[in-house]
């Protein structure tokens, strides 16, 4: 007499277990991906426009996405101005070292007859600062300033804008002083004023109006009426480099390379004329 055996049961038949995420074994998932399908914990899960999506996709995703660019072509950096924010925190520690030790001026600060053999003080001298008047009239400026600039341009060419405009503004004062003076140059004076310059360029190629950086601009340049001290050649020379960058920009917009080399050709033209400087004297 044969008595009835249970069937073997096979793997399709067994009761399955709870899901786990796949990156994270040990934890159970309810959810599943709406793109890939597979279980993902809430740490591993982004929202998407319908449902979630894992962390995977969505970095997948993002690097098939095309890349957005910004109304002057260049690469769109968030809605957080890092590169302003950058700078100014990079002046202010500077300036708190420089009331601790006077070594830090003496080592970036920028004096003509120091500029051939320690070029860097051509650009880290527009990271040091005089009394806390200086760094707040220059800090208030660039905070006004360059949020604004870092969006239309993209955190790199803004940086680039920056930077070439701070050793602008100490190329012109090398030029227009003597060659072989000892004072000391410190200050972002060319650089912010390389933003007044590049801010009149961008709004005109924009259609926007120029009117009220005109009078923000004459009230900066007049300080110096009042403040002989402030290196005015400086203003100068940084409001024109930053005119002639904002001017390659808005004209090569989507144009990287162009843009780019535009910009290593300010750079190795503003270092022939820093050099020449000292060729002719």
């Amino acid at each position: 007499m044969s008595e009835p055996a249970p069937y073997p049961a096979g793997p399709s038949d067994r009761p399955a277990g709870p899901s786990v995420c796949p990156r994270h074994p040990d934890r159970v998932a309810y959810v599943r991906c709406q793109r890939c399908a597979r279980p993902t914990c809430p740490e591993c899960q982004r929202p998407a426009a319908v449902g979630i999506q894992c962390v995977d996709c969505v970095a997948s995703a993002a690097q098939t996405a095309p890349r957005t660019r910004t109304v002057l072509g260049g690469r769109p950096g968030g809605p957080t101005p890092v590169v302003t924010m950058t700078l100014i925190g990079i002046c202010v520690v500077l300036w708190i070292a420089q009331q601790v030790s006077p070594r830090v001026f003496q080592e970036l600060a920028f004096a003509n007859f120091l500029g051939d053999s320690q070029p860097w003080r051509f650009l880290t001298s527009a990271f040091l600062h005089g009394p806390v008047v200086h760094i707040l009239f220059n800090m208030l400026a660039l905070w006004m300033l360059g949020p604004y600039i870092e969006t239309l341009l993209g955190r790199a060419r803004f940086l680039a804008l920056y930077l070439l405009s701070a050793l602008g503004g100490t190329v012109a004062y090398l030029w227009m002083t003597p060659a072989n003076s000892m004072a000391g140059l410190v200050g972002a004076s060319g650089a912010v004023f390389g933003l007044f310059g590049a801010l009149i360029i961008l709004n005109r190629a924009l259609g926007y109006g120029t009117q009220g950086i005109w009078v923000n601009l004459a009230i900066n340049a007049a300080l110096p009426l009042f403040y002989p001290q402030i290196a005015w050649q400086a203003h100068v020379g940084g409001f024109l480099t930053g005119m002639a960058l904002a001017f390659l920009y808005s004209r090569a917009r989507r144009q990287a390379a162009l843009a780019w080399a535009g910009t290593a050709a300010a750079g190795v033209g503003l270092a022939i004329l820093a050099a020449s400087r000292y060729i002719v004297t």
